[in-house]
């Protein structure tokens, strides 16, 4: 069974408008990572209060460290929204796959998530940025 994730309320909320507007223009390709997205978000416990996230939990705009548990190889990425999203700048897309996976997860957490190259399972090494733990709650 896969373990219990978090997300803010307010990133409930923003995801749920993003999905709505993506609706309206979605390309067929990106329907089953909009239904990954969706499904985690029904999954997660979502926290009312930004200041009660534990600031070891990836919300939405952190800069995490994961490192992928077969190889040892580490990566930094800063989980975005779709709009936002640049990966030349390791800024991914919550519409990825690996940005869905990811979300609500705490540091030491493992996850597993299916990529072009096939399945892989990823750890979080750390919380490097998260907008709850710097105060940032309108970003």
């Amino acid at each position: 069974m896969a373990r219990r994730i978090y997300i803010t309320e307010q990133d409930r909320q923003r995801l749920a408008e993003s999905i709505e507007v993506l609706r309206e223009s979605l390309d067929k390709r990106e329907l089953p990572h909009v239904r990954q997205l969706e499904a985690e978000i029904k999954r997660a416990e979502i926290i009312l209060n930004p200041q009660d996230v534990p600031g070891d939990v990836i919300t939405m705009r952190s800069r995490v460290r994961l490192r992928e548990v077969r190889g040892g190889t580490t990566q930094e990425l800063t989980l975005q929204y779709p709009a936002e999203a640049d990966p030349q700048q390791g800024a991914i897309s919550v519409l990825a796959a690996l940005g869905t996976a990811m979300l609500g997860y705490r540091v030491g957490d493992k996850f597993e998530v299916v990529l072009p190259k096939g399945k892989r399972e990823f750890q979080v090494e750390a919380i490097l940025y998260q907008p709850e733990a710097a105060g940032d709650y309108n970003l």
